[in-house]
């Protein structure tokens, strides 16, 4: 057998090692008994500690080196890449910290749960310290052997290829941009677009039939995958058994019916990863960044165009048994489009989410590289929430504690939410100038011809080339904040 099957064949061991870890991550945030939590850590710890083991055997380096000998091309040459960074990040890391790490984030994940409606920051705080004392080791040894700063390989990790300096770049023409913006939509919203409430009950079953009955529409296999209940909404599992999780507000169905798009989002994308590269490193989707476009296409760019609101708004009426003047479709549409000001970053209106991000980048740097104790977030987080999107929070529930990611050890994921807001924006007008009445077919509730598009340029790609690339193929340009821009003035300053 050649190094490069091999290799094929060991990846493929790791990828189902990590599905089923997946699994029982899901099953831990949806199902599973309070008092598991313990034994659910080991399990997890112990497969995460097996897929190490295997990533870093001794000969795995001799192997990729000999493949690289064999003139692969293709997506061959493009999954030797992709084997050789796994390879480099797993080996920084020792497989005793490994399983600290894994152990760690599940216990911390579990107390999260159970501490944040309580707004029990001690009993979160507790945690949260010593797991970020293993981010850090691990950030720091990743450094070392990829010859970055410990923020960026925490970035690279989930993001492969981006860099704090891009960041920078982008969160600083957005931060010159948002705030003064913000005022201004907010003010024009006021004055031409009032909105009256969307009164009537959307009890949490209707919403729950309304969901699956939007995710079937648009193309979820329900064969599949399944969608549950938990804590922070969430997708799982893997790309041929999908798990979607979301939570239901009886007086906000809106939040929680994008909330479900969002993730399904996700879920098509993992569903239109190609299968026949399912296992090996370059079937994996391409970064956090393109995962959060997928989610975030659908989320904030499809579902809240005009096409999508005229098929969506019958299906609400029947679903709630609703009607009357404020849901006729202009008053749905500005209630769906409204922009305030709120403490909940995943509630936020397309307007002040970047703003949520660009304040958790900052912290999250400041707290790996400890210039930001845990004991001095609440407060930190309270005055740069008031400073920056005008709000303060209520309750430490509402504030530092809201978002799941630092408890299961992802520091350096945020950046890819406000990044895959840029790039779904810029897909979805590159669609709309190459899908000829995409509009139409949308208000008819056929779908095809967008996620046509979707898996031809994104989706079938999976890995095999980067995001930069991926993106400019299928809009003709780089990644451009100017075109962010632009579409939120003709969404929300256009009379």
């Amino acid at each position: 057998m050649g190094a490069y099957s091999e290799l094929k064949k060991r990846f493929a061991q790791i990828s189902a090692i990590e599905g089923a870890a997946s699994m029982l991550s899901w099953d831990a945030e949806t199902m599973m008994p309070k008092g598991s939590a313990e034994v659910r850590g080991e399990q997890l710890a112990a497969l995460a500690g097996v897929a190490h083991e295997k990533y870093t055997a001794p000969d795995l380096g001799d192997l990729i080196a000999k493949a690289k000998e064999e003139k692969l091309e293709g997506w061959d040459a493009a999954n030797i890449k992709e084997m050789e960074r796994v390879y480099l990040h797993a080996n920084a890391v020792p497989n005793d910290l490994v399983h600290a790490l894994s152990k760690a984030q599940s216990e911390t994940t579990h107390v999260w749960q159970h501490a944040r409606p309580e707004n029990d920051f001690d009993s979160f705080a507790a945690k949260l310290e010593p797991l970020l004392g293993l981010i850090r080791q691990a950030a720091d040894a990743k450094a070392d052997a990829l010859g970055l700063s410990a923020y960026d390989a925490q970035l690279d990790t989930f993001d492969p290829g981006m860099r704090t300096t891009k960041v920078d770049q982008y969160f600083d023409e957005l931060g010159a941009f948002l705030p003064d913006f913000l005022n201004e939509v907010i003010e024009f919203q006021e004055t031409h677009r009032p909105v009256k409430p969307l009164d009537g009950e959307t009890p949490v079953g209707a919403q729950e039939a309304l969901g699956r009955r939007f995710m079937e529409a648009l193309g979820f296999d329900f064969n599949h995958g399944r969608i549950d209940v938990s804590a922070h909404p969430f997708c799982g599992g893997v790309p041929g058994d999908v798990r979607l999780t979301t939570r239901y507000n009886a007086n906000a169905f809106s939040t929680s019916l994008y909330g479900v798009l969002h993730e399904t989002g996700h879920a098509m994308y993992e569903i239109g990863l190609p299968a026949e590269w399912r296992g090996q490193p370059v079937g994996n989707a391409r970064g956090m960044s393109m995962h959060e476009s997928q989610s975030l296409f659908l989320d904030m760019q499809l579902c809240r165009s005009d096409a999508f609101l005229a098929y969506a708004l019958p299906k609400v009426r029947e679903a709630f048994g609703v009607s009357g003047s404020a849901w006729e479709m202009e008053n749905f549409k500005r209630s769906i489009l409204r922009v305030k000001r709120g403490l909940i970053r995943v509630d936020a209106d397309e307007v002040t989410y970047p703003l949520h991000v660009m304040l958790r980048y900052r912290i999250e740097k400041s707290l790996l590289s400890g210039d930001l104790q845990v004991a001095d977030l609440p407060g930190y987080w309270d005055d740069e929430m008031e400073k920056n999107i005008g709000v303060r929070p209520d309750c430490v529930g509402n504030g530092c504690m809201q978002d799941i990611h630092w408890s299961g050890g992802a520091l350096g994921y945020f950046p890819t939410y406000t990044i895959g807001a840029m790039t779904a924006s810029q897909l979805f007008k590159a669609l709309q100038s190459q899908v000829t009445g995409w509009d139409d077919s949308v208000r008819r509730g056929d779908f095809t011809s967008i996620f046509e598009w979707l898996r031809t340029n994104v989706h079938h790609r999976a890995s095999s080339v980067s995001m930069d690339e991926m993106v400019s193929d299928a809009t003709g340009s780089v990644l451009d904040v100017e075109v962010f821009k632009q579409h939120l003035h003709e969404r929300y300053l256009t009379a």
